[in-house]
């Protein structure tokens, strides 16, 4: 199928099995534009990616939802601990122009969130990316590389109970033990140990727990 054709096919004829995805070569900024208004702004799958002509398109599992979910949950309540602003912009998608568009399993603005706090939309010309990004499951070489393109300075990947934090250092990621956001935290170890809990207690538990050790 060539991508004109897609691009054209209601969506519905593309048919992931849930935790796949489909990479689609020599993808035009337009045809990546149309696609995401015919499958509407309030749509929860699937997730579109795109980065210098490549088109992803993938159909997260079912479980997928929560621990990401649940590592938002933990965010918020370090930073309300530490009484430091944020702002919750989910899976928005962000774009920059002709390069890439990018939907995030969740992301936040801290050191910007007084930036955007006001807005509705978020215009990658004029405002700065998500401080923080959060992804759950195994997350592609492209998705990573559109997060670069964006200059989103750090992203999480929980995948199978561990965590990794990379930082964006020039036009690539690396992975490091240490969080630019909560530097002084264990983070790599401290969040996989509380989505545990989250699980096995429920979530509400582990937050309560979590706020009397904060």
């Amino acid at each position: 199928m060539t991508i004109l054709n897609l691009v054209k096919l209601p969506i519905t004829t593309i048919d992931l099995s849930p935790g796949s995805h489909l990479l689609i070569n020599d993808v035009t900024w337009e045809q990546y534009e149309t696609l995401l208004t015919d499958l509407g702004a309030d749509r929860r799958v699937p997730r579109i990616n795109y980065v210098n002509g490549i088109l992803e398109i993938m159909s997260p599992l079912p479980a997928h939802e929560r621990p990401h979910r649940i590592i938002a949950y933990i965010v918020t309540a370090i930073l309300d601990a530490q009484d430091r602003p944020w702002e919750d912009f989910g899976s928005t998608t962000f774009k920059k122009p002709k390069r890439a568009g990018l939907e995030p399993d969740t992301c936040f603005y801290i050191q910007n969130a007084e930036r955007v706090r006001n807005l509705m939309r978020i215009n990658m010309d004029t405002d700065p990316p998500p401080d923080l990004a959060i992804e759950a499951d195994v997350t592609s070489k492209t998705t990573l590389d559109a997060y670069a393109t964006l200059q989103v300075p750090e992203v999480w990947i929980y995948d199978s109970g561990r965590l990794t934090i990379y930082l964006l250092q020039g036009d690539d990621y690396n992975p490091v033990t240490t969080s630019q956001v909560f530097p002084d935290l264990p983070i790599t170890t401290w969040v996989p140990e509380l989505v545990k809990m989250a699980f096995d207690t429920g979530t509400s538990t582990m937050l309560r727990t979590l706020r009397r050790q904060l």
